[in-house]
């Protein structure tokens, strides 16, 4: 189980589940964010709304207050009214008759309130004066409610439920006599039918919206003819915001009149309050899921597009395990991804320019062993022969001739070298020194028609040299420059310190007949590649001495131009190159140890 979950353990794996729990965590704490301060906002929105239901329904409440009052003012203060209760106050019994006119004025102002069930009319002492029956003020009212309308002169003062009728409602008032400096003459009570306060009572067949009850101090509900199943004290004395009533959650809102006394209840569900919040959670829960599923699609599909190209490029590099470099051909639109092909690419292309170096080296080797190797036949037997033909001249007095032994038996020594081939690099010196036993022998061949001369700054001497590298030059000269010309011709090394510092310079020129202007071409195109312009001699020749040079000193930031070639009709050619005084990549990468032990 362990190496399949490794096996999941991807990059894209790692980028998609990585982007999408910071999609949730960004999606969870904003939505909590954003559910709460709604929430919040919802709230307040509902209370404020409560609030102004409340205030509303106060004002109601005030107007049908004002409405009442306004008509038993008017009784009160109508003349008939003000005049029957000063006789009854001076003693004078008001007739039957005069009793019966208050009945018009009675019902002509009941006319414009139907609400108002009826109007009694009592004396100062009590008496029922109106309706044309018998009764008394303390039958009907406690003796409190007496003594309130008489401390309130003449000013509203509302009762409650009529003892005798539980469908209406008692106020009272104290009739002041306007002729009497305003004394008291009697008491002018109404009874008002309780449906006219019921300002919003939803509790019986509720709609679910608000509930506007009006409560005296007792917790008795004054605007509904129906009892409530539970006493609504308990609301009255709660300081909570939110009770609970009949089973059912509320907000409550209470209000308290200061004109009855009384208390305006107004209750709204939880659940309507926080149905804005259930539509709230439902849209957040929506809109978090499709942004989750989009930030789904969208981190697959970046995933896909970042690892897409590492899986091309590794699938590019496998291909190395095979020994088959190749460069990955896709492209790519990122620029780092971009920059990491380009890279790859690049180094793909340097490796395979280091192997076929490489393999053009081993195969030159090859070629040189190859031909060394069919030269020499025998080189033990060759050397052996010419030591003998040494000792055999020297006995005879052929001091040159056998002098002239000892320097081929150098010759080929230096050129055969060790069957290991461990002394490929040698130093400046020694190749010179080769060179020198060269032109003797070409100079006992040719006689008066060569002179040479080599010139090697001591500072050079030691500067390290691929074997064999400027003895093909010298051979080139003889051949193509002094064998060609007429009369003496000379062979001129000269081995110094380049313009370009680090850097040695190494020229051969002669004084043959030189070449023209296309033959130089000719030749120069030969050493770029090009086919061969000359079929004398046997010897590697200048294409092996150029080729050596780009192979050494052309590869790895080294910076020769090769084999440098000037020559004009009748003035000689000079033949030169630079190579580097370090001895350059070859050297430095483990021929020096070969140098220091000859």
């Amino acid at each position: 189980m362990f190496q399949r979950f490794r096996e999941l353990n991807t990059l894209r794996n790692q980028i998609f589940i990585g982007f999408l729990l910071v999609m949730l965590i960004i999606i969870l704490v904003s939505g909590v964010f954003v559910y709460d301060r709604v929430s919040v906002l919802l709230k307040d929105n509902a209370e404020r709304h409560i609030q102004q239901t409340a205030v509303q329904a106060n004002g109601r409440l005030d107007a049908l207050i004002g409405q009442i009052d306004s008509l038993m003012e008017q009784v009160a203060n109508h003349p008939t009214v003000q005049q029957l209760l000063l006789e009854e106050l001076n003693g004078n019994e008001v007739s039957f008759n005069q009793r019966q006119s208050l009945l018009q004025i009675v019902s002509s102002y009941q006319a414009y309130m139907p609400s108002v069930g009826s109007l009694e009319l009592y004396t100062a002492d009590y008496r029922l004066l109106f309706p044309i029956k018998d009764g008394s003020l303390t039958a009907r009212i406690s003796e409190p409610d007496i003594t309130e309308a008489n401390d309130q002169k003449g000013r509203l003062v509302w009762i409650g439920v009529d003892p005798d009728d539980d469908q209406s409602l008692l106020a009272i008032r104290q009739v002041s006599l306007m002729d009497r400096w305003f004394s008291r003459g009697g008491y002018l009570m109404a009874r008002i039918q309780r449906s006219y306060f019921q300002l919003d009572d939803p509790l019986s067949g509720s709609d679910g919206g608000e509930s506007v009850l009006l409560v005296n101090d007792a917790g008795q509900l004054l605007g509904s003819s129906e009892t409530p199943k539970a006493d609504l004290l308990p609301l009255l004395e709660s300081g909570d915001q939110t009770v609970t009533y009949l089973d059912k959650e509320y907000v409550q809102v209470k209000l308290r009149s200061d004109k009855t006394q009384w208390t305006l209840l107004v209750l709204t569900p939880v659940s309507y309050v926080t149905k804005g919040l259930s539509v709230l959670r439902t849209v957040l829960l929506v809109s978090g899921g499709i942004g989750t599923l989009l930030f789904l699609i969208m981190s697959f599909l970046l995933s896909t597009m970042i690892t897409r190209p590492i899986i091309h490029l590794i699938r590019a590099m496998r291909k190395s395990r095979l020994g088959v470099l190749t460069p990955n051909s896709q492209k790519v639109s990122t620029m780092e991804l971009r920059e990491l092909n380009y890279t790859y690419n690049g180094m793909v292309a340097n490796i395979n320019d280091l192997i076929r170096v490489v393999y053009e080296k081993e195969v030159l080797q090859s070629r040189t062993e190859l031909k060394a190797l069919q030269a020499q036949i025998n080189p033990h037997f060759l050397f052996n022969t010419l030591e003998a033909f040494n000792w055999s001249l020297e006995e005879k007095g052929e001091e040159e001739l056998a002098s002239l032994m000892v320097i081929m038996s150098r010759l080929f020594r230096y050129i055969m070298g060790s069957p290991d081939n461990k002394d490929e690099w040698v130093t400046l010196s020694e190749e010179v020194e080769q060179i020198r036993r060269y032109l003797r022998i070409m100079e006992m061949r040719m006689g008066e028609r060569l002179t040479w001369d080599i010139r090697l700054d001591p500072h050079e001497a030691a500067v390290p040299v691929p074997k064999l590298l400027i003895q093909p030059i010298v051979e080139n000269a003889i051949n193509h420059g002094v064998e060609s010309r007429v009369g003496c011709g000379r062979i001129e090394v000269d081995i110094g310190p380049s313009s370009r510092e680090g850097w040695t310079l190494v020229k051969v020129s002669d004084n043959g007949p030189g070449m023209d202007e296309e033959t130089l071409a000719a030749l120069r195109h030969a050493l770029e590649g090009g086919p061969s312009i000359s079929s004398k001699g046997s010897g590697v020749g200048l294409v092996n001495v150029q080729r050596r040079l780009r192979l050494y000193y052309m590869e790895d930031g080294l910076k020769s131009e090769g084999l440098i070639i000037e020559s004009r009709l009748t003035e000689g050619t000079v033949i030169m190159f630079e190579i580097p005084s370090n001895g350059g990549y070859s050297y430095e990468s483990g021929q020096q140890d070969h140098i220091d032990r000859r």
